[in-house]
């Protein structure tokens, strides 16, 4: 055909590397195992997460977490300290995009996991028509982070024997 024209489509907005003044969110690597791990094992961590996690899980979470999609390790821009991990599954709960995310606790309190999440739900909604997260009704901090990046209280319900709440947010 004479003066045809093909044109490819734009990138995909979500293309591209994830990041925040202070932080990148990265795909996670071997070498960040020691503080993912620690992530699942502390206690205070998985306090509102259903306790830690069995030797027997985590193994088989070490060699599935690497490099796989929508698990981002955030690490602080100008020293590449891992903070924590964001997680994106886009078919998640009910099929929306769901947004979940652990912090080590001597890292909290600093913004990192609201800018963190803040960024992951912002890059979300570009594909997706609407972001939610789950927590437990009791972890008021987190509860606290997800109004702070724009989620609304969506529904309460019980799930593994607690009061969770679920959060969303519209594109």
């Amino acid at each position: 055909m004479i003066g045809a024209v093909t044109v490819s489509p734009p990138p995909a907005p979500s293309a591209g590397p994830l990041g925040t003044e202070r932080l990148v969110l990265r795909p996670v690597r071997s070498g960040d195992l020691p503080a993912v791990t620690r992530l699942w094992t502390d206690p205070e961590v998985r306090r509102h997460l259903g306790g830690p996690v069995i030797d027997s899980v985590i193994r088989i979470r070490q060699r599935r977490i690497v490099g796989a999609p929508g698990f981002h390790a955030v690490v602080r821009a100008e020293d590449g300290v891992l903070l924590g991990l964001v997680t994106v599954e886009e078919a998640g709960r009910g099929g929306e995009t769901e947004v979940s995310y652990q912090f080590l606790p001597e890292h909290w309190g600093r913004g990192y996991a609201r800018e963190a999440v803040g960024a992951a739900v912002a890059r979300a909604l570009e594909n997706a028509p609407s972001v939610v997260a789950v927590t437990q009704e009791a972890n008021h901090r987190s509860r606290r982070l997800l109004e702070a990046v724009g989620l609304d209280h969506a529904e309460s319900f019980v799930e593994w024997d607690a009061h969770q709440v679920l959060y969303r947010r519209r594109r």
